[in-house]
């Protein structure tokens, strides 16, 4: 452990917390807290801690309980590689009760009025925001998420619930009327009303590096759609979820609505996502997903399981314009978000320009803990960086060239540009999920779209050029969900729709489209006697 780290860790352990304030820029910096109100599992957040044990308990029918099996799942902090939290480990037999009220708690809330769940979505938004530095730290506790980047996501996350709250009243308060004479062969005897209605049990299955955001990002939805909702967070980030959930219970939304169940995926994952009492599944992760597909039988499905987004890079690019972007949207969280920038496919005539424009960028990196909101942070377990190791190590023995020397303490792995990268390495097709970037030089723009197109995944991609045409005809070619022009890829602003290809996904998120597809359409026809039209 660095001398940095550690004497941060000294003083978070001795009078004051490690907490952050705004900045009067927009951003947030560190600070330092007194202990209290804004430390996770303290003050309002105290009654979500089982402070006997220390382990944070689950949330049933509008209350935290300590599960019945007496088992917990450790939550280690990737940063110190030690045990930081712990969860319940819940039962079958509890997620039974809690699909169970969740069904009854639907019904009612189906009933509630638009403006009503809207109301209460306004009141969960602002409390979340007004406690997001608790949230924050267990960010950066159970991520490694940077500081700054920690409250952002929570800000965000409020934001994001109170867009889906007016745009739901908006799009579900509006039905389509038929009349039957517009169809041949038919006078107007019937006339069709036709509404949207709530699915049930939305199941919400948020991943790691965006668990409070991807997980709003499946309530709020379903929330107003009139559904209930059952999250299984994931490990690393559970406890961010269950004080964001925590949250809503503050906005005094009804018993059994909203419910949060943690444990271990070999013992509930299947058992969840099979479970005959969910209507919906809405999942965001790797792939687990492909199998929760096969298994999860006749439902909806909304699913985003990763990408190998390429960056290709034409001959008349801003150079410079194109390496800023490869390094944030590669690099940025550590190249742990599904929209990170995963390859670079760059023009053999600019690419030696490009290379030394983005290796200046990245030898400009901070490197450390993410409580000094340094760029590259540890990767989020010592598997991961393991498997990132993987990667390198192939791409290392078939002759990439290492622009950066390869350098790895515990999680932490420093950033690395691997050029001459070619279609027999792993790292051209393989997702990473760490601070590793590869580049391959093409001699031709079809060499690019064809080695974005021969991949299994289709989230996003981008393409610099000054020539509009030339990118239009790119991004039409790109089998992907999503083609950005001259930035890196990304997910947002939260209202865009965001959806992948082939084994990236199933669906389309985004707030309207979450909305949508969380409800589904009842038709009722009343049928006249004898035909009646409008008279002018």
């Amino acid at each position: 452990m660095d001398n940095s780290l550690s004497r941060m860790m000294i003083i978070c352990g001795h009078h004051q917390k490690v907490g952050y304030q705004e900045n009067g820029e927009g951003a947030y910096d560190l600070a330092f807290l007194p202990r209290g109100e804004r430390m996770a599992g303290t003050g309002s957040f105290s009654e979500i801690l089982d402070g006997e044990n220390n382990v944070y308990k689950y949330y049933s029918e509008g209350e935290w309980r300590k599960s019945v099996s007496g088992k917990s799942v450790a939550i280690v902090n990737p940063t110190t590689r030690k045990t930081q939290y712990k969860v319940q480990a819940c039962s079958q037999a509890e997620v039974n009760k809690v699909m169970e009220a969740a069904k009854i708690a639907q019904k009612a809330w189906a009933k509630t009025p638009l403006w009503k769940r809207a109301e209460l979505l306004h009141k969960a938004a602002a409390i979340l925001k007004e406690h997001k530095h608790p949230i924050a730290e267990c960010l950066v506790k159970e991520i490694a998420k940077p500081a700054k980047d920690s409250v952002t996501e929570v800000v965000r996350s409020g934001d994001l619930i109170s867009y889906c709250a007016e745009e739901g009243v908006r799009i579900l308060g509006q039905g389509t009327f038929l009349v039957s004479d517009s169809f041949p062969g038919n006078e107007r005897t019937k006339y069709c009303l036709a509404s949207k209605v709530p699915l049930g049990v939305v199941l919400a299955i948020p991943p790691f590096n965006y668990p409070v955001n991807l997980a709003v990002s499946k309530i709020a939805p379903a929330l107003i759609a009139g559904n209930s909702i059952v999250l299984k967070p994931p490990t690393q980030g559970a406890v961010s979820c269950l004080h964001m959930v925590h949250c809503f219970h503050l906005a005094g939304f009804p018993k059994s609505l909203i419910n949060c169940v943690t444990g271990k995926g070999s013992e509930i994952g299947d058992f969840l996502t099979m479970h005959p009492g969910v209507n919906c599944i809405s999942f965001t992760g790797g792939d687990t997903g492909i199998s929760i597909s096969k298994k999860a039988g006749m439902i909806p499905l909304q699913m985003e399981l990763g990408g190998k987004d390429a960056c290709i890079v034409l001959e008349d690019a801003d150079l410079d314009l194109a390496a800023a972007n490869i390094v944030k949207g590669g690099l940025s969280y550590s190249g742990q978000r599904c929209t990170a920038v995963k390859i670079v496919l760059v023009m053999e005539s600019v690419a030696d320009a490009l290379m030394e424009k983005v290796n200046a960028k990245v030898a400009k990196l901070t490197v450390g803990p993410p409580e000094e909101d340094c760029d590259i942070t540890p990767v989020v377990s010592e598997s991961s960086a393991n498997f990132i190791e993987g990667l390198v190590m192939d791409a290392k023995e078939k002759g990439a060239t290492f622009c950066q020397t390869y350098k790895r303490e515990g999680n932490l792995i420093w950033p690395l540009l691997l050029d001459n990268v070619r279609a027999d390495m792993r790292i051209a097709w393989e997702e990473p999920f760490g601070p590793v970037l590869p580049v391959i030089r093409i001699g031709s723009v079809e060499e690019g779209i064809n080695h974005c197109n021969a991949s299994n995944f289709g989230l996003q991609g981008c393409v610099f050029t000054k020539d509009i045409n030339k990118a239009m005809i790119i991004s039409d070619a790109m089998e992907t969900g999503t083609v950005q022009i001259n930035s890196a890829p990304a997910r947002g602003p939260d209202h865009f729709p965001f959806q992948g290809l082939k084994d990236s996904g199933i669906g389309s998120q985004g707030i309207t489209n979450s909305i949508n597809m969380m409800v589904k359409v009842k038709s009722t026809v009343i049928n006249l006697p004898t035909a009646s039209y409008t008279m002018g």
